[in-house]
């Protein structure tokens, strides 16, 4: 058992175990492993460590919802084109359908043998909601680019959040939809440059009142990143001091994403 306390040792411990109970023998010959988002795993544990729960508790918690995240994020990956007919392709298609499932069948296991079900509802309707979100954001209307982003906001940080209320240590809800909408909005913006799709631009050049072209979609979230800088690093600012592992790496976070991204640019 991980005694949590916010160390980057601590996080690699988690990240291990995580990976331990989603990676399949079958799985793994067709899909490839699953991704586990770090700064989210950092943010639940930094939640987690200021909390008067077992030790026990605090790690299961956090790997549970970690396997939420995974099954959320799996079941995204899945291609929803009529082009691809290749046996292959269908096939990949159908075990990442069911690979997220699998990965949402073990955060209920590993809940049941806690008898936790307080927390089961709480990940159960966190779920719900965001998958609500995410048909209003990708298939209904929005009015303007900040109400998609707001909508997309809630997608990325609701998890997170609802934990965060369910076990009352809700500062650090602010900074953590700040950054994962930045974040998000970085990692779109690069695969999409880099000739792979991304669902989110794809979104908002099919809705050209928005923000017109393609070229004018990219203009605006770079724009958008470099105003919500500021307001990302106030909220960081704003934690409570025994935050202060988290707000050392969400800062050397934001140089690595943000200023090291610009130089490279740059040069």
């Amino acid at each position: 058992m991980i005694k949590l306390n916010s160390s980057d040792n601590d996080i690699k411990q988690l990240k291990r175990k995580i990976a331990s109970k989603v990676r399949h023998p079958y799985l793994v010959r067709f899909i490839p492993e699953p991704t586990i988002d770090e700064d989210k795993l950092v943010i639940l544990s930094s939640i987690m460590d200021h909390t008067n729960l077992t030790e026990v508790k605090k790690e299961q918690y956090i790997i549970t919802t970690m396997l939420v995240q995974i099954a959320l994020d799996t079941h995204d990956l899945v291609t929803l084109s009529d082009e691809d007919d290749d046996r292959d392709i269908v096939r990949s298609r159908q075990l990442t359908v069911l690979a997220g499932d699998y990965y949402s069948g073990l955060y209920y296991y590993l809940l049941s043998q806690l008898d936790d079900i307080p927390m089961i509802h709480t990940l159960a309707g966190a779920i719900k909601e965001i998958n609500e979100l995410k048909m209003e954001l990708y298939y209904k209307d929005v009015e303007s680019f900040q109400e998609f982003l707001e909508g997309l906001k809630k997608i990325e940080s609701l998890l997170i959040q609802r934990v965060a209320s369910y076990v009352q240590k809700t500062a650090i809800n602010d900074m953590a939809g700040e950054w994962l909408l930045a974040k998000k909005l970085l990692e779109e913006k690069r695969s999409y440059q880099e000739g792979n799709f991304s669902p989110l631009i794809d979104a908002l050049i099919k809705r050209p009142a928005l923000l017109g072209n393609s070229g004018q979609v990219l203009v605006n979230i770079e724009q958008m990143l470099q105003s919500h800088m500021h307001r990302l690093e106030a909220t960081i600012t704003q934690l409570p001091v025994h935050f202060n592992w988290l707000k050392s790496y969400m800062n050397a976070a934001i140089h690595h994403q943000f200023n090291h991204r610009q130089i490279a640019e740059e040069g």
